[in-house]
């Protein structure tokens, strides 16, 4: 099958997802009445409905594609391990209190050479 078939209907698609998302909105205010978690559930089951449509169209497909990209690039990541953490935490903890006392250092002298100008 081509994609042309595949994603025929996508905005029909789509437009069931806004009214499914709307609604959602407009139940929850509707019943306002009810428990809360009877009226989070319900949310939770339109939202898991409404995902599970728009992952039938093309940009849902497309998304879907870009999501398990992303955690295959994820688990690419070597993470440091404890020694270099620390290390590279006390670099940054070190050069921050440096800026810091340079940047105190500059207030001091420019506010002291603003008063003595001033007068």
């Amino acid at each position: 099958m081509n994609d042309t078939v595949i994603f025929r209907f996508d905005g029909t698609k789509w437009a069931l997802v806004f009214m499914l998302v709307g609604g959602g909105i407009f139940g929850n205010y509707y019943f306002v009445a009810q428990p809360l978690l009877y009226r989070v559930l319900a949310l939770l089951v339109i939202g898991a409905i409404a995902v599970l449509i728009a992952t039938q169209t093309a940009k849902g497909a497309a998304f879907l594609g870009l999501a398990q990209g992303a955690k295959v690039e994820a688990g690419k990541v070597v993470w440091p391990n404890r020694q270099e953490r620390n290390q590279t935490t006390l670099i940054v903890v070190g050069f921050i209190l440096l800026m810091a006392l340079l940047l105190w250092g500059l207030d001091a002298l420019v506010g002291w050479l603003a008063a003595f100008v001033i007068g």
